[in-house]
């Protein structure tokens, strides 16, 4: 979340899927103000997370960067256009999952 945040990430949710779908335990999803954007805060993730001994199983829609999915297996990254997120409001998809509030920076 914090290599979200240092890369001006915007709208960060955490949703709990613990309970609701057996494919990943969390969700985390947040918003870039371009393609450029969302693909700055993919690398930095990826990047944070590399040096905790943590790979992606996959990255889908780098190259676009509309939506940018990172797939840790346990927790997926969603980096998402304000226009792709509101189109597939994973919100709302997934309302039943908690939200866990995120910590302040």
């Amino acid at each position: 979340m914090r290599a979200a945040q240092a890369k001006k990430a915007t709208d960060i949710v955490i949703l709990d899927l613990t309970g609701v779908t057996s494919f990943t335990d969390y969700f985390v999803i947040c918003n870039g103000s371009s393609a450029r954007q969302n693909q700055a805060i993919a690398d930095e993730v990826g990047l944070q997370l590399k040096k905790e001994g943590e790979l992606p199983g996959s990255t889908e829609g780098y190259e676009e960067g509309e939506w940018i999915l990172l797939d840790y297996g346990d927790f997926l990254i969603h980096i998402f256009s304000p226009k792709a997120r509101e189109y597939y409001s994973l919100e709302r998809l997934w309302r039943e999952a908690r939200t866990i509030p995120v910590p302040p920076e």
